[in-house]
């Protein structure tokens, strides 16, 4: 692992944080306060459409009750106003990202909705395979036409932190990638990737759900200009009983929920780590504490 990371906790503002977004600070701020690292506040209000602005307030205030101090976009900063750490901040710099991949790489208007590549109109963000309908009808770009660029054969290898070696081959795995939807918003493998950087971002510790997303963004980041990729660990998820990750299009227990049922910050924070697997039982744990999770010994 690199030497003094630079790593990110990067929620969006779709709904308040729960037990599974604790499980991946605890992650976050361990693996970073362990290695002499640090911490970038990141919020990825991408999607328009469903991001909204008590769901950040109440993020920020969440990450202050629990004590999880970003070194950088700290919470002020964002109640202040504009933010280099705010997706919604930050149009000129996708659309001049945009412009460069346009002048080196093939970038086609797509106006295909998520049944026309998968045939059920209910398949989740992570679409499927885009099988390249568009790339030769030459569609003007504009309103109900997303932006996708091809993406050519070939793996991807990464060694995750956790996980081992990975191999990935992106045009296989979802074909030519979006940018930006139909409705005008970027997307989150376009956002994300111009984010870490742009931000300088060196280690990325995020959800095991999350890893078919690693090789397309190195894949996307290159041809962006970055040479070396991040370093990678997917952590495991904290789950339902029957399997299901928790959720916030679900409504599971915010917590706000527990703030205001009167559970401390170390309760939550120790019912986190145990049910992500880091303590073998619950019990109260403490910001200062979760460095000693993750060094040898």
């Amino acid at each position: 692992m690199p030497a003094g990371p630079l790593t990110r906790f990067a929620p969006s503002p779709t709904g308040y944080l729960h037990l599974g977004h604790v499980a991946n600070a605890i992650y976050t701020w361990g693996i970073a306060r362990g290695s002499g690292g640090s911490i970038l506040l990141r919020l990825e209000d991408h999607d328009r459409g469903r991001c909204h602005p008590q769901y950040e307030a109440g993020i920020l205030e969440d990450l202050e009750w629990l004590g999880l101090e970003p070194d950088f976009g700290k919470p002020a900063e964002f109640r202040a106003g504009r933010s280099a750490y705010r997706q919604s901040d930050n149009e000129d710099r996708y659309q001049a990202a945009l412009g460069r991949l346009s002048e080196n790489f093939w970038v086609f208007a797509c106006d295909c909705s998520r049944k026309d590549i998968s045939g059920d109109a209910d398949v989740s963000d992570r679409e499927t395979r885009y099988p390249g309908r568009c790339r030769e009808r030459n569609l003007r770009p504009g309103p109900g036409r997303g932006l996708r660029v091809v993406i050519d054969a070939g793996e991807e290898r990464f060694d995750d932190w956790m996980l081992g070696p990975q191999k990935q081959d992106p045009s296989r795995q979802c074909g030519d990638l979006l940018l930006k939807d139909r409705r005008g918003n970027w997307t989150y493998q376009f956002a994300v990737t111009l984010d870490d950087l742009d931000q300088g971002i060196d280690l990325v510790v995020r959800g095991q759900d999350l890893l078919e997303s690693t090789g397309r963004q190195i894949r996307l980041a290159r041809m962006l200009g970055r040479e070396l990729p991040p370093s990678y660990l997917h952590h495991p998820l904290i789950r339902h009983p029957s399997g299901a990750k928790l959720s916030k299009a679900n409504r599971d227990t915010s917590i706000r929920d527990l703030r205001v049922a009167g559970v401390s910050p170390a309760r939550v924070m120790g019912q986190a780590a145990h049910l992500s697997g880091l303590i073998g039982s619950p019990r109260d744990l403490e910001v200062s504490e979760l460095a000693e999770l993750f060094l040898p010994g």
